[in-house]
């Protein structure tokens, strides 16, 4: 049966592209009822598209995959924005006032659309996030009401470079796709994992993906600080490959020997793991070495920005990781090591309850970003137009065409019938065409003759009888001698 009511979602990650169509259930929770995944690592890097005739070849795909599952087609779809250019910038607008006034709620949206209008080179405004507004020296964060000669806007903008937002537009249209609404991901993400009490407390989400990692900082459930690294998990499996192999068993190697803090026991024979391709047996301790170079770059570059956000000493609520490459062994603790946090935990799942089969739902904090998507999704994404049909022109329900078809589908003496009847009916209506126009010619023939005729006994006209006359004058007996 068709699927008529659902929300769908695309997510365009660095390793792959995923789509997913759901339903929202009564209790907060979503019931996955379509799902597909391709790999994207050819032509989406750090986040960002940089092929576009791939991506909406890909975009295509799995919107008809989503199709052929739901039996139904799909409007349009959320999508969300990320990548490595995706940052924050901080801007104040002042404004000074004649005398004390109370501030209107007409003065504040000016505040934010001058805010708006400062223009960023070669970045777009993707998403502004208020923090404070100072009337005197009090901060508020909503000062209508307020009485002052002062006010001033401190704001938080979230920019992108420009061909970011064009270029995922661009495909989008390329694959004849309708966006519902573009959803900047790691504020998704944020809104899937993180409580409310960890908003307000003040917390670091730290999401690991293939290609970027993501730092946003929240505090009095306000976004404070959002910065995209172009370092990931990918970045750890590169490293691998100068052992001489191929990513994918680079990758493999990582998930079944990986760890952040590897400690060879020596008391133990040493551990070694075995390659696939050509049966070479590589030492654990050297592949973690590698391993632990490159999370440590990664964790230091991390907390350095935590830093910067100037909110290190304010994270009451600890740190938050999630992404599939935070489940890299003993990352936390690396993490914990250097920020000196002892609160860290790791956010596998939304908070809100995902229904989906096992082998779609992946419990390693992967699908956060795409589930966000779908919760956020507000409107029916099904494509429910149809073409306006004629009203019926009496109360009683005339019997469909099809079941007479159906009825007799395997008869063939009644359909031998049925096709003599219709040549025969087909030579019928050729015989009567041809006897309308042969009459229709006998008609105009019989109007032809039946106006000589009445011009044969009118006798000449007044002009030809003229023309005689003078003819005679011209031509008579006596001038001719």
């Amino acid at each position: 049966m068709a699927t008529t009511e659902f929300i769908a979602a695309i997510e365009l990650g660095s390793s792959k592209i995923t789509g997913v169509a759901g339903r929202k259930n009564s209790d907060g929770s979503m019931q996955v009822l379509a799902y597909a995944q391709e790999d994207s690592s050819t032509f989406i890097r750090k986040g960002v598209i940089f092929n576009l005739d791939k991506t909406a070849q890909s975009l295509t795909s799995i919107i008809n995959r989503l199709e052929g599952e739901l039996k139904n087609s799909i409007a349009k779809v959320y999508v969300g924005i990320g990548g490595q250019s995706l940052r924050t910038v901080r801007n104040v607008v002042s404004r000074d006032l004649e005398e004390e006034a109370i501030i209107s709620e007409e003065l504040v949206s000016a505040i934010g659309d001058e805010n708006i209008a400062i223009p960023v080179v070669d970045m777009d405004i993707l998403d502004v996030a208020p923090q404070e507004y100072k009337v005197g020296n009090n901060l508020q964060a909503n000062p209508v009401g307020l009485v002052g000669s002062h006010i001033e806007g401190r704001f938080l903008n979230i920019v992108a470079r420009a061909s970011v937002r064009k270029n995922l537009e661009h495909c989008f249209q390329q694959a004849k796709i309708d966006i519902a609404d573009q959803l900047i991901a790691p504020l998704v993400t944020a809104n899937a994992v993180l409580t409310e009490s960890e908003r307000r407390s003040g917390c670091a989400l730290i999401d690991f993906g293939a290609d970027t990692t993501t730092i946003s900082v929240y505090k009095n459930n306000i976004l404070r600080f959002l910065t995209v690294l172009p370092l990931g998990g990918n970045s750890i499996t590169r490293d691998i490959t100068t052992l001489q192999m191929e990513e994918e068993e680079a990758e493999r190697l990582k998930k079944a020997y990986g760890d952040a803090l590897y400690e060879e026991d020596p008391e133990q024979e040493e551990a070694t793991c075995k390659l696939d391709d050509d049966n070479r047996i590589i030492k654990v301790a050297d592949l973690n070495n590698i391993i632990e170079a490159r999370v440590e770059e990664i964790v230091a570059n991390v907390w350095n920005q935590i830093q910067l956000s100037s909110y290190e000493d304010k994270l009451l609520a600890g740190i938050i990781l999630t992404g599939g490459a935070a489940n890299l062994k003993n990352l936390d603790e690396t993490l914990r090591k250097r920020s000196k946090i002892e609160k860290i935990r790791m956010a596998k799942l939304p908070r809100n309850t995902v229904h989906a089969p096992s082998n779609i739902l992946k419990k390693d904090g992967s699908q956060n970003t795409l589930f966000g998507l779908l919760f956020e999704g507000n409107q029916n994404c099904c494509l429910t137009e149809t073409a306006p049909q004629a009203p019926a022109p009496s109360v009683s329900k005339p019997e469909p065409e099809v079941h007479t078809v159906d009825m007799f589908e395997d008869d063939q003496e009644l359909k031998e019938q049925a096709r003599i009847a219709r040549l025969k009916k087909e030579e019928e209506e050729r015989e009567a065409k041809l006897a309308a126009k042969e009459a229709e010619k006998l008609r105009k023939q019989k109007e032809k003759e039946e106006k000589e005729r009445r011009k044969r006994e009118a006798g000449p006209s007044w002009i030809q009888r003229k023309i005689d006359s003078l003819t005679k004058e011209i031509f008579s007996d006596d001038d001719m001698k």
